[in-house]
């Protein structure tokens, strides 16, 4: 794989890395002007490193590790190894033809994830989609795509599924609304199919599933959809995203996050139980 540009979509490694350079940088007692100065660089170069931002040129990086302080050859090597790794691409680059850039962080996050919490008001997640599914809903999306954009699409969604059968899966657990199953997509035979595939997930040891009927009435997250990621990485903290029309937000400051689990946990407590989930999804398979 060739190394990632400069500004491209940021892997996790690279995100570790660059709060790695944050607190060497605050354990030295120096300043974002202080670092630049010292690779003769503005105070927000140094600042976009560690928010991965922009790729970790080598030369910079063994450059603030001398002025922080880190002398050791093997330490720096180490670091100067682990950098490169972050800056090659992820599996999903070969899709960049039709994958936005704000959406590569996305799946950055999704694979290296340990936990994966969701709430999803308006379509099956995708992890979960089946094909014929993911086609009629990005279809409806993306209007003006052409079939092969489409397709290209539905076979990065279908292979990002992978992760939930590999040996370090994550957790999935899925908050739906009602609207999700009521809402009819791609016709009653594919959502038949997309309702048969939900309760297969079902089975699987890392998928919790839990519907929000209506009956259940308003609920703390009805202004849209987000995802919380976890990860078994003790210097990246959780991280919370959003998507709009225009594009995705991510959140990684801790009051932020937090707001996002407190709505999730409460809407947890009120959604119905993932054993309750199960039986609701084959009566509403019945109406179909």
């Amino acid at each position: 794989m060739a190394d990632a540009r400069p500004g491209g979509a940021p892997t996790v490694l690279r995100m570790v890395l660059g709060k790695r350079l944050q607190d060497l940088r605050e354990k030295a007692g120096l300043s974002y002007e202080d670092a630049g100065r010292a690779l003769d660089v503005t105070h927000a170069t140094v600042r976009r490193m560690e928010k991965a931002e922009v790729g970790l040129k080598i030369p910079y990086v063994e450059k603030l590790l001398l002025t922080y302080g880190i002398t050791e050859q093997e330490e720096i090597e180490g670091f100067l190894s682990l950098a490169r790794e972050a800056n090659r691409r992820g599996w999903w680059h070969r899709f960049r033809d039709v994958l936005p850039e704000w959406f590569s962080a996305f799946v950055s996050l999704e694979g290296e994830a340990n936990l994966i919490r969701a709430y999803e008001p308006h379509y099956i997640p995708g992890l979960l989609q089946t094909p014929a599914y993911a086609r009629a809903v990005l279809r409806a999306g993306q209007p003006h795509a052409s079939d092969d954009e489409i397709d290209r699409l539905v076979a990065l969604r279908i292979e990002r599924q992978s992760l939930l059968t590999r040996a370090d899966a994550p957790v999935l657990w899925v908050v739906m609304d009602e609207t999700v199953l009521r809402r009819p997509i791609g016709g009653p035979g594919v959502m038949r199919e997309q309702v048969d595939r939900l309760v297969d997930a079902m089975s699987m040891p890392n998928v919790r599933l839990q519907l929000m009927p209506f009956a259940a009435g308003p609920h703390p997250a009805m202004y849209g959809p987000f995802h919380i990621f976890r990860f078994p990485i003790q210097e990246l903290p959780d991280i919370a995203y959003t998507e709009s029309l225009l594009g995705g937000v991510y959140f990684d400051q801790r009051d932020d996050v937090s707001a996002f689990l407190e709505a999730l946990d409460r809407m947890c407590a009120q959604a119905l139980p993932a054993h309750t989930t199960e039986g609701y999804l084959g009566g509403i398979r019945k109406e179909i």
